[in-house]
C-alpha cells in the first residue's frame, strides 16, 4: 500500500479534538505504566481508549501528566510497591477484564547514546512491568523501548525480556517500528513489544507504515516564535561552516572551538531533512538548532516535531524538554493502539 501524505497540523488539530472526545463506557480501556508526561496515553486517548490508570514516579512527570489528564487516576511512586491487588481496585477490573496493559519501562540502559551495560539496574524495571502483567492478565500488552536493545551484547537481554513475556502466557511479536512512517515529523525508531493472551486465539501483529516523511518546513510552519535560548557566538563561527546535516562535523567542530566536548548532542534541524530523535537534555551548548534563526528550538517547536498538539502543557524549558525526550509520540502511539483495537480486539 502506498504511503499517503498528509497535512500536518490540520491532521494533528484533527486528532486532538479525538482526544477531547468524551470515551463511552464501553470504550477499550488501558492502563499505562511508566507513564511519563502521557505521550503515550495521549496517542491512546486519541484511538478512542478510556485510561483507567497511569503509574509514574517522577515529581514533574507527574505534574505535567496532571495538567493534561486531570480525570486520569494516577499511582504516584515507585512502581516495584504498586500491588497488583491494589491496581485492581482502583481501577475497578477483575484480572482478565484490561484491555491493553502499556509500558514503556526505562531505557537508558539498553540506548545505543549510553554505555549499554548489561547489568544496569533500569534494565530490570521491565520486571516489574511483568510482574503486574502476570497478575491483571490483560487481552493485550504493548511495550516500547528503544532499537539499542537488539544491537551487541544487549540483545541477550532482549532474549531475556522475550522470554520472560511468552512465559506470562503470551503470544509476542518485537518489530522495529519507526515513528516518522505514523504522522511523526521526527525519525525515532523504537522496539515495540505486542503480545496477545493466549486463549484469545488472535496473532499479534504491527501496524504496516502510514505516511510519506514530514518536514520540519511544514510540521513548524506558523510555530510560536519564541527566542528563549540563543545560540553563543562559537556556534554563530561553526553554523557558518556546518555542512547540511542534523549531526554536527566533528572536525569542524573542532577546528572552531578547539575541542569536540559537545559534539555528539549538538542537533542541526533543517527545512528539508527529517528532523532526527531529539535529545532529553540540553546541557552546555548541546541542543537543536533552530533552521534558520540564530537560537535553538523552543519548546514549542519540539512539541510539534514530537506530534504534541499546540495545546498541550509543559510546565517550563527545561522540565519539559526532558518529558517531550523521554515520550512516546503521540501519534506514533494512536497508529500502533488503532491498529491493536481493529485487527486484535476487535477479533
Amino acid at each position: 500500500m502506498p504511503l499517503r501524505k498528509i497535512d500536518y497540523l490540520p491532521f494533528l488539530e484533527s486528532c486532538w479534538n479525538e482526544h477531547l472526545q468524551p470515551k463511552p463506557e464501553n470504550a477499550p480501556t488501558v492502563i499505562s505504566t511508566f507513564a511519563g508526561a502521557g505521550g503515550s496515553s495521549l496517542g491512546y486517548s486519541m484511538a478512542g481508549f478510556r485510561e483507567l490508570l497511569a503509574v509514574e514516579w517522577d515529581n514533574n512527570a507527574v505534574e505535567t501528566f496532571k495538567l493534561n489528564f486531570p480525570d486520569v487516576p494516577v499511582y504516584h511512586g515507585d512502581i516495584a510497591k504498586l500491588s497488583v491487588d491494589e491496581v485492581l481496585q482502583m481501577t475497578g477490573l477483575k484480572a482478565g477484564e484490561l484491555d491493553v496493559f502499556d509500558g514503556s519501562p526505562p531505557c537508558q540502559g539498553f540506548s545505543t547514546a549510553g554505555k549499554r551495560q548489561l547489568d544496569d539496574p533500569r534494565n530490570q524495571l521491565f520486571r516489574e512491568y511483568v510482574r503486574l502483567l502476570r497478575g491483571l492478565k490483560p487481552k493485550v500488552f504493548i511495550m516500547e523501548n528503544v532499537s539499542g536493545m537488539v544491537k551487541g551484547v544487549m540483545k541477550l537481554v532482549f532474549v531475556e525480556i522475550l522470554k520472560e513475556l511468552k512465559a506470562s502466557g503470551y503470544k509476542v511479536s518485537a518489530r522495529l517500528l519507526n515513528a516518522m512512517y505514523f504522522n511523526v515529523p521526527q525519525s525515532r525508531q523504537r522496539m515495540i513489544f505486542v503480545g496477545v493472551r493466549e486463549d484469545l486465539g488472535v496473532k499479534p501483529s504491527h501496524p504496516e507504515a502510514e505516511t510519506e516523511i514530514i518536514l520540519p518546513s511544514n510540521a513548524l510552519n506558523n510555530c510560536k516564535d519564541i527566542e528563549d535560548r540563543k545560540l553563543p557566538d562559537i556556534l554563530k563561527q561553526y553554523a557558518e561552516l556546518h555542512p547540511h546535516n542534523w549531526n554536527t562535523d566533528n572536525d569542524l567542530y573542532k577546528k572552531v572551538k578547539g575541542n569536540t566536548a559537545g559534539s555528539i548532542s549538538l542537533k542541526w534541524c533543517l527545512w528539508d531533512r527529517v528532523c532526527g530523535t531529539l535529545p532529553k537534555q540540553e546541557i552546555s551548548l548541546t541542543g537543536v538548532v533552530h533552521p534558520n534563526k540564530q537560537r535553538y528550538l523552543n519548546i514549542y517547536e519540539a512539541a510539534r516535531l514530537t506530534s504534541f498538539p499546540d495545546k498541550y502543557t509543559f510546565i517550563d524549558r527545561k522540565s519539559g524538554w526532558a518529558r517531550i525526550g523521554n515520550s512516546v509520540p503521540p501519534l506514533f502511539m494512536r497508529s500502533i493502539a488503532r491498529h491493536v483495537r481493529k485487527e486484535i480486539l476487535e477479533k
